[in-house]
């Protein structure tokens, strides 16, 4: 079974916003956590574009990015194609070498008498 990480981009509509969050929200096994933001989409079919969108020549998007297991992505697209029905909802899967939280340490920079260099005020903690 491949346990790689990788990032798994989702944009569609700002209507479906609140119905692909909630679902991810509610996944099993959990997503434990993910990025949303609303964007500008410059792609080929416009059927589903406003008025004004068609003459700005971009329609509105809300995207949303995870990382999680590689062996969770095809449950959860079958599951959202399933149950989420939302129209013209794109998605792509990347690699992702290396996942990170960078946390701030101690206002203060100690110097180790040891080895005479300074201590770095980051923490790196790899979550794997």
């Amino acid at each position: 079974m491949d346990k790689s990480l990788c990032k798994l981009t989702l944009a569609f509509p700002p209507s479906g916003e609140d119905i692909v969050v909630e679902y991810l929200l509610r996944a099993e096994p959990p997503i434990s956590g993910f990025t949303t933001w609303v964007s500008d989409g410059h792609g080929l079919d416009f059927k589903e574009a406003s008025v004004n969108e068609r003459v700005r020549g971009r329609v509105k998007l809300s995207v949303l990015v995870a990382v999680l297991p590689r062996q969770w992505v095809t449950k959860l697209l079958d599951d959202l194609r399933k149950n989420a029905r939302i129209d013209s909802l794109t998605y792509w899967v990347e690699p992702v070498d290396v996942f990170g939280r960078l946390t701030a340490m101690a206002a203060d920079v100690a110097v180790n008498p040891i080895e005479e260099q300074p201590r770095s005020p980051y923490m790196c903690q790899t979550l794997h």
